[in-house]
């Protein structure tokens, strides 16, 4: 009964690894560093969009009214 179980259990872990050797779906390492160099694009991108946003629009309407409300003479 031992050399039966042993003889099984060494049967299903060669064919666990015959399959693990034959599956060729996965990711590699290429895929890995296109999608890391896609969000680095946009990422950077939207950090420059939001920069551009926040010199040209925000900081002068802030400055604007930061002087209003601290303009006691008019």
């Amino acid at each position: 009964m031992k050399k039966f179980i042993k003889k099984t259990v060494n049967s299903i872990r060669a064919n666990a690894i015959r399959l693990a050797a034959t599956y060729r779906s996965g990711e590699g390492y290429i895929d890995t560093a296109v999608k890391i160099l896609i969000a680095v694009v946009l990422g950077a991108l939207l950090l420059a969009g939001l920069y551009a946003l926040f010199g040209d629009v925000v900081m002068p309407t802030l400055n604007k009214r930061i002087t209003e409300m601290f303009n006691y003479a008019g």
